[in-house]
């Protein structure tokens, strides 16, 4: 693996040269650790590609993210798929199957995979709820509402070491950006051909 690694790594700034440079750190990032793939994100975005498209940047700050969370849940025996359903039932609590899909923004199969495994391990139950026999409801169990505890810090501690040394105005700055694309792509979704 590692023989990979520094030829996948030297790879990559021919890659970007040739103008295929996001499918090279693709298919770098798919067989290369954790740490590496970090470390060539890094050297993608810090010397290889200073005018990369700003969606490519923000998946890799996501992938970054996320991954910076996983490894962290996972020591406490949490894949991160659960840390989202769990997020979203200590918030609100009682969703139907269909509403939990809705609001994590995975298709239902997804969703019931995951309720079955949260459901093995006693972090949620679910039940029908009087007078209607065909919709089930999905509640946090005392053991699953517990984890808020552990895992939100987990959380937290990501977007604290994430946001380090960052202005404050340049932080809200940041933010009202990342809205307003979110607001243009939705309107752009919104609009008929």
């Amino acid at each position: 693996m590692g023989e990979f690694c520094a030829h996948a790594s030297d790879a990559l700034p021919n890659a970007c040269k040739n103008n295929i440079h996001n499918e090279a750190v693709l298919m770098v990032l798919d067989h290369v650790s954790s740490r590496d793939r970090k470390r060539l994100i890094l050297r993608h975005w810090g010397a290889d590609v200073s005018e990369d498209r700003l969606a490519h940047l923000i998946r890799d700050t996501g992938r970054l993210l996320g991954g910076s969370l996983a490894w962290r849940l996972a020591r406490h025996d949490i894949p991160y798929g659960h840390w989202t359903f769990l997020r979203v039932l200590w918030k609100q609590d009682g969703l139907t199957q269909r509403e939990l899909s809705d609001a994590v923004h995975v298709s239902e199969p997804t969703t019931f995979a995951a309720v079955k495994a949260l459901e093995a391990r006693g972090f949620i139950t679910r039940c029908h709820e009087p007078g209607n026999k065909r919709k089930l409801h999905v509640y946090v169990t005392p053991e699953g509402a517990a984890l808020q505890e552990v895992l939100v810090p987990l959380a937290e501690d990501v977007n604290r070491i994430a946001i380090e040394g960052i202005d404050p105005n340049n932080l809200k700055i940041m933010r009202d950006t990342l809205l307003a694309l979110l607001e243009n792509l939705a309107k752009d979704e919104l609009e008929p051909e």
